[in-house]
């Protein structure tokens, strides 16, 4: 779960979007691994047999690593933000560290200037997806050349994480869940 309270976040379903974000990027046994501090310290790379951790919170740890040949990222802390961004959000959002809080806040104002935080208060989550794809590489249609989790997964995640659907995704869900029964 994020540390930041439903209230600072805009409610339980941007808090069910955190949870999402930091499944997709960080996966459930490494968010449940107590080392990782649920997600918070992991570095990208990491998996869940071998840790690449944040040392402290202070600052981005800015670290550069290759995950495959010709991709390389910086990205770090529960919802793998990149160091090349950190230095304007933690100024913009005055952010005294890399700590919980700080990557909390950075990825709520990451999804405020994508537009999708009413979409994600109203249970468009869908639509907040697919707007939020051009910063999260794990979202489908994100196009970065990493693993995307499909729509259906995502939802799934999102309800289990006590989010609310709108009407339309809803429907949507429980067609895709069928289908997927009948097949």
């Amino acid at each position: 779960m994020p540390v930041i309270s439903p209230a600072q976040a805009g409610g339980v379903n941007a808090c069910a979007f955190l949870d999402t974000l930091a499944f997709a990027e960080i996966g459930t046994v490494m968010l449940s691994d107590p080392r990782t501090d649920d997600g918070y310290r992991v570095i990208v790379g990491s998996l869940p047999s071998k840790l690449i951790l944040i040392g402290d919170y202070a600052d981005h740890p800015r670290q550069l690593v290759q995950i495959k040949k010709g991709l390389s990222s910086t990205a770090a802390g529960r919802y793998q933000q990149l160091s090349r961004y950190w230095n304007h959000y933690r100024d913009q959002l005055a952010l005294p560290d890399f700590g919980p809080l700080s990557q909390d806040r950075c990825a709520i104002q990451q999804i405020r200037e994508q537009k999708a935080l009413p979409l994600i208060q109203e249970g468009r989550i869908a639509d907040a997806i697919h707007r939020c794809r051009n910063i999260w590489a794990s979202l489908p249609g994100a196009g970065y050349g990493q693993h995307e989790y499909s729509l259906e997964r995502l939802l799934l995640e999102f309800k289990r994480a006590k989010g609310e659907l709108c009407e339309s995704d809803q429907t949507w869900y429980e067609r895709a869940k069928l289908k997927r029964r009948a097949a």
